[in-house]
């Protein structure tokens, strides 16, 4: 049932109804079955997690998503699949169960069970499903939920175990020993895309250490971060072709050159050398608390040696670094690793310690043993668990991997045929991170995940298989119930297809963003089903998430599909900057300001949101509060909600019936012509994804429709008959909502339909067309006509602001200063309008140039810090400069007084005019207004000010605008006065008539210029009083 009209509106209301009616309906069913058979624009539904809650940040996501695809939509193109996702799998969700079980650890879990561990995450990962679904439909979101693909489904994993398969055959999978960053916490390794999402400024030690340099009276001077890696040192590094110094101060120290000075200022040299020289001397262990027996302990080189910072001398440890790794690789020895899994030492005096907590017994330890030259904190970036905030360690382990690194050209040529918005992150921020991609860490040592389907035998053999009939076919005994997580499928007895042994299951799940970025292909459970589905979708044609997917799933789609199919995965990607809070900062749940959206779209409704959001470029990050968003909504939705209303009671009251008759009026002809420019400009921008742009156009059509059109045609509309220029009126803004609401469905869909199917008495705006625009309808000319003319009008008022006086105060004159002809003949053409606007008696207009005179002053808040005991005297001698040459070096930025240098901010500049006149420019216009306000003028205003206070009233009191009343008004002997002399301007504004006072009256009290008024009101049938 359609929602009927209420002029006065509950936006948040409205909008629960109008959910209601397009579900009732079935709107959005409608609509995809009228678009099945148009062009296909197909779109991918980054996966949310639904195990915790969704923040302003997944509105402003969601919101954007369904701008795009409604605008395709309404445009006849079949958005293809049109369906939803959810991310299943990972340790988002393993967090959570562990949190409701109170445990902390792998061995707690394993205690508690790996299967009962995994039921509970399964049950835990539509944990918020319901407030997800509800947040989506509020903020108007149409998308199949209902038949949503989830990562953890069946045949979605399927897909990408074949995906692994052909991996595995084009030779990229391989299983490596090598350093990985590696959670302590969550117990496994992490992709270099996971460890680019959590990097965080911290504070750590900055400790300079002294080596002693074995058969000789001196130390090398090594600097490093990480202390409570010094037990594991087993090399210094240099680089061959630094220069290095041996100098003396209290001790004598080898470092680079570059570093002394930054160490120790003047100090002596006793000699210089290469770092080659260095190479092969060895070294006492500063810390030698770790057993060691084998070879190490000597210099060696490295080209990733710099002297940008520390000494020029890196401490090596092998087991915690990638570079210290190689190096041990390269000098074959066996590593020091007295480090756990957990992060903690196992041997040594710092034994169950976690290792960011022993750095201060070591350098403690240093310090006694005389080897500590320097220690003091520093502030620098170091990368953090993503998910459990945990420091990361660089560590050994058996890790699977893509060979991404060795795909690197063929990703970079993809990514040149993605459109990139912005533009500048093609090569920029991912390009570059593409240009340096590592090989992908895939697997995980955690539980609930999909599962590397990777099987080996004792003889060393493989087996991948690309589906689970593979898998099953291969099985000794075929299982009762088959779930392809953990631990079912580790309990499968699976045979060896080469030598017929057992075999078991590497035990790894595989990294959460492979499941994500299989999505192109998995949804459809390719290649198994779909294979016309899929090839109709792919490469798909939008996608869009927040900035920080450039590191996460825009990477990994690229890198997945790149693999598989050679190919982009999507050809448009647009990025989402952060929602921040009213003071620029970014929201979060610790500083308690993290915003639920539905109590705000309760409040001001999904709509205002929505417009608000997409009012600020997309990427960019936008800040955001009820206030803000309530202000805005102001200024534009419910100014076109006002301007609707108008239209309707005054057409409601005439009876008018749209019948597609003529329009003559030059004011109609140009609001016509501006909103089919307003669709020329949304098409343009839309299809080329600017938003904001086309968001802009809608402001500014609200603007001129409500601000300009309507106020200047309100007194036709009050005419009593129905006149020719009446009706063209009403043709021309049946026309305007008609279009404009239909142009603005996607953006703003609650009321567009709301005031739609008001207006026409048609279903839904969402089953129409996108309006098309008439390039013959376009006035160019009669824009620029319009535009100018309220541009004159506007630095009218703008005048009246900075002579803080208002409008309804009337003035005696305005001269309007221009040597443009055309603002000439506009001005001189529209002269009675602009002093209506304006509420001016006398309008003058020249063309001669304007001499304008300004005061140069020195601002002594800029140029005092920099004058110094100079300003005084330059205060005094600026008079004497040329006033126009001032100028001129104040624009060029530099102005030089006494010898000195000061830039154009230090001056402050001031226009010198009459007192009595306000003067305010616009490039080629200069207006003048003068502020004198005689007696006549005066009572005027208190006139005004009357009819704006009866009208206040008349609202209060829910009048009609056709309502007639009788009113009294009581004041000092000016405002009777005003009365006297304004009557039948009073009466005429206000539809009354002024009596006596009377009883029964609705009466307020106004204070008006300081003045103590008293006005009742009374409705009456004849305006004639009792």
């Amino acid at each position: 049932m359609k929602l009927e009209f209420n002029p006065k509106i509950d936006f948040p209301e409205m909008e629960r109804r109008m959910l209601e009616y397009w579900e009732g309906e079935k709107i959005f069913h409608l609509l995809r079955e009228k678009n099945r058979k148009g062009i296909k624009f197909t779109f991918l539904e980054g996966p949310p997690t639904a195990n915790g809650q969704p923040h302003l940040g997944h509105a402003l996501t969601r919101a954007v998503k369904d701008v795009v695809l409604r605008y395709h939509a309404m445009k006849g193109e079949n958005v293809f699949p049109w369906i939803g996702g959810w991310d299943c799998h990972g340790l988002p969700v393993e967090l959570e169960v562990e949190k409701a079980l109170k445990i902390n650890s792998k061995k707690e879990i394993e205690n508690y069970g790996v299967k009962e561990f995994n039921l509970k995450c399964k049950e835990n990962v539509f944990k918020y499903k319901r407030e997800w679904e509800w947040m989506t439909r509020r903020i108007g979101f149409w998308i199949d939920l209902e038949n949503a693909y989830a990562t953890m489904d069946e045949k979605y994993i399927e897909s990408v175990w074949w995906a692994l398969r052909r991996m595995w055959d084009m030779g990229l999978l391989e299983k490596s020993y090598k350093i990985v960053p590696y959670c302590p916490r969550c117990g496994t390794p992490l992709s270099s895309h996971e460890v680019s999402q959590g990097y965080k400024e911290t504070e750590d030690p900055s400790v300079y250490v002294k080596f002693k340099v074995l058969g000789e009276d001196a130390f090398f001077l090594v600097w490093t971060t990480t202390p409570w890696t010094l037990p594991s040192n087993m090399f210094l590094a240099v680089k061959e072709d630094i220069d290095y110094v041996l100098v003396e101060g209290d001790e004598k120290y080898y470092l680079a050159e570059e570093a002394m000075k930054r160490l120790f200022g003047d100090v002596k040299v006793l000699k210089r050398i290469k770092g080659s020289d260095l190479l092969g001397k060895a070294y006492l262990r500063p810390i030698d608390e770790i057993k060691y027996e084998g070879k190490g302990f000597y210099v060696v080189s490295g080209d990733f040696v710099s002297t940008e910072e520390g000494t020029g001398i890196v401490h090596i440890a092998p087991a915690f670094g990638s570079d210290d790794f190689e190096i041990g690789k390269r000098e074959n020895v066996k590593i020091i690793n007295p480090v756990d899994r957990e992060g903690r030492f196992i041997e040594g005096p710092w034994k169950g310690k976690f290792v960011k907590e022993a750095d201060r017994e070591i350098i403690n330890y240093l310090k006694k043993k005389g080897l500590l030259f320097r220690y003091e904190r520093i502030k620098h970036t170091y990368p953090f668990c993503w998910r459990c905030n945990t420091p990361l360690l660089y560590y050994p382990l058996d890790t699977w991997y893509i060979k991404v690194s060795t795909l690197r050209e063929k990703l970079i040529e993809n990514n040149m045929k993605i459109n990139w918005m912005p533009a500048h992150l093609k090569e920029g921020r991912f390009g570059n991170f593409l240009t340096e991609a590592k090989d992908w860490a895939l697997s995980r040592d955690r539980y609930w995940g999909t599962p590397l389907p990777i099987w080996r035998c004792e003889e060393g053999h493989y087996f991948l298989p690309s589906s689970f009939r593979d898998l099953l076919d291969q099985c000794k005994e075929k299982p009762e119930y088959f779930e392809p997580h953990r631990p079912w499928v580790d309990e499968l007895r699976v045979k060896c297809p080469v030598c017929g042994k057992d075999m078991k299951r590497e035990p790894y799940v595989i990294d959460v963003w492979f499941d994500s970025g299989s999505s192109t292909f998995a949804q459809f459970h390719y290649p198994y089903e779909n294979r016309d589905k899929f090839n109709e979708f792919f490469p798909v044609d939008f996608i869009t998430e927040a900035i920080d997917q450039t590191r996460g799933w825009f990477y990994t789609l690229h890198v997945v599909n790149g693999i598989l199919f050679n190919s982009n995965a999507y050809k448009n990607v647009l990025t989402l900057g952060f929602v921040l809070n009213e003071k620029g900062e970014k929201m979060s749940k610790s500083r308690g300001d993290a915003v639920d959206p539905l109590p705000w779209m309760e409040s001001l409704g999904a709509d205002a949101i929505r417009l608000y959001m997409f009012s600020i470029p997309p990427w960019r990050d936008r800040r955001i509060s009820e206030h803000l968003v309530k202000e805005y909504r102001s200024r534009t939705i419910e100014t076109l909600w006002n301007s609707y209303v108008f239209y309707k009671n005054n057409a409601t009251l005439d009876k008018f019936i749209f019948d597609g008759g003529e329009i003559t009026n030059k004011l109609d002809f140009w609001i016509i012509s501006r909103l089919n420019s307003t669709i020329k400009c949304i098409r343009k921008n839309m299809d080329a994804y600017e938003i904001s742009k086309a968001t802009e156009c809608i402001e500014r059509f609200i603007e001129d429709l409500s601000n300009w059109y309507i106020r200047r045609s309100r007194r036709r509309f009050w005419d009593e008959k129905i006149t020719p220029e009446k009706l063209s009126g009403y043709r021309t803004l049946y026309t305007v909502f008609k279009e404009f609401s239909k142009a603005t469905a996607p953006f703003i869909p609650f009321i567009s339909d709301y005031i739609y199917q008001d207006l026409t008495g048609r279903k839904s705006v969402h089953l129409e067309e996108y309006p098309s625009f008439d390039e013959n309808l376009i006035n160019v000319e009669l824009e620029k006509e319009m535009g100018d003319l309220i541009r004159i009008v506007e630095l009218g008022r703008r005048a009246r602001q900075i002579a803080n006086i208002k409008v309804r105060q009337p003035l005696e004159y305005m001269v309007i200063s221009t040597q443009d002809r055309d603002i000439i003949e506009i001005a001189r053409n529209y002269s009675d309008i602009i002093k209506d606007e304006l509420n001016i008696k006398n309008l003058e207009i020249k063309s001669e140039p304007v001499e304008l005179r300004y005061r140069v002053e020195i601002n002594p808040s800029i140029a005092g810090p920099i004058l110094k005991e100079k300003l005084p005297r330059a205060k005094e001698i600026i008079s004497s400069f040329d006033t126009k040459e001032l100028l001129k070096k104040i624009e060029e930025g530099k102005v030089s007084i006494l010898g000195v240098e000061l830039p154009g901010e230090a001056f402050l500049v001031m226009e010198e005019t009459d007192p009595s006149i306000v003067h305010v420019g616009d490039n080629n216009i200069h207006v003048f207004i003068s502020r004198e306000i005689n007696r006549d003028l005066y009572l005027e205003g208190l006139a005004r000010e009357m009819v704006r206070r009866i009208q206040i009233m008349r609202k209060e009191m829910n009048l009609e605008y056709s309502d007639r009343i009788i009113i009294f008004i009581e004041g000092d002997d000016e405002i009777m006065e005003a009365l006297k002399s304004f009557r039948d301007y009073i009466e005429r504004e206000t539809l009354s008539t002024i009596s006596n006072k009377f009883d029964n009256a609705y009466t307020k009290r106004w204070d008006i210029e300081g003045k103590d008024v008293l006005i009742g009101i009374k409705v009456v049938k004849s305006a004639t009083p009792d």
